[in-house]
């Protein structure tokens, strides 16, 4: 009798222990919230300051990483961030990998085939980065040189539309980070470097170099892009609407794209 009386308290206590593990497993996040909590898994390119990049102690800050913040506050979601190589971005949203990208993404009409996009949150403009002391003061003086861009960007395409357009004939050389192309250009192993007007002034003010705007066309703006279908693209949009009508855009702007916060 007094073996089965301890099998059974054994049974007791082995049901209790799970029924504990079990609940909070449902109960809880690594967060400590609920598991019912919504994440929303946003990829970026980290190397694109102002607009996204990593401050000293590894955490990311930028423009379009308060942006995403704010987003996903608005429609109550936990935000989650992957870094990843900018020319790998469409892919993971072809995938399913992330929810959205906030990585300083123009939305191209080629991207456009590829991936959904919100309406458009910013536009900075293109320019042409180059040393103090370089000859290159104009699209024409690129001929026969080579200019830097980053790999899968709108820059990319524009450097390639812009030697058909204008008919000139220079090497492009396309590095997967915008900080590698300057350390290219400083080693003279670029001519110049074409780059958006935001992050570019950044590197221009650090350095001490040179630049000039682009002249041609301006590109399309920056937008949040999604996969193809996705639901998120009309709540986004209402957050962004009203972000304008708020003034809170305007805020992130002032706070990290201005002329005096990339100096």
């Amino acid at each position: 009798m007094k073996k089965k009386n301890t099998f059974i308290a054994m049974c007791a206590s082995l049901a209790l222990f799970l029924g504990a593990c079990g609940g909070g497993e449902e109960g809880q996040t690594g967060s400590g919230g609920s598991s019912e909590d919504k994440v929303l898994e946003m990829g970026t390119s980290a190397d694109f300051a102002p607009f996204e990049s990593r401050n000293p102690e590894g955490e990311f800050v930028g423009f379009d990483i308060e942006l995403a913040q704010h987003i996903a506050d608005e429609l109550g979601y936990e935000l989650k961030i992957n870094d990843m190589k900018f020319d790998g971005l469409i892919g993971a949203l072809q995938n399913n990998r992330v929810d959205m990208v906030l990585s300083g993404m123009s939305a191209t009409e080629e991207r456009k085939e590829n991936v959904d996009f919100s309406i458009e949150y910013n536009r900075s403009g293109e320019i042409f980065i180059t040393t103090p002391d370089s000859p290159i003061k104009t699209l024409e003086d690129l001929e026969g040189k080579t200019l830097g861009v980053q790999l899968g960007s709108i820059q990319e395409e524009g450097a390639n539309e812009i030697k058909e357009t204008e008919g000139l004939n220079y090497e492009i050389k396309a590095l997967d980070e915008s900080g590698a192309l300057i350390q290219e250009l400083l080693s003279n192993r670029v001519d110049a470097v074409y780059m958006d007007k935001a992050a570019g002034l950044g590197y221009v003010n650090e350095q001490d170099l040179a630049y000039f705007d682009d002249p041609t066309t301006s590109s399309p703006g920056m937008a949040v892009a999604f996969p193809k279908g996705s639901e998120l693209v009309d709540d986004v949009n209402k957050v962004l609407e009203e972000a304008e009508k708020s003034g809170k855009l305007q805020e992130l702007k002032d706070k990290w794209l201005s002329e005096e916060q990339t100096e």
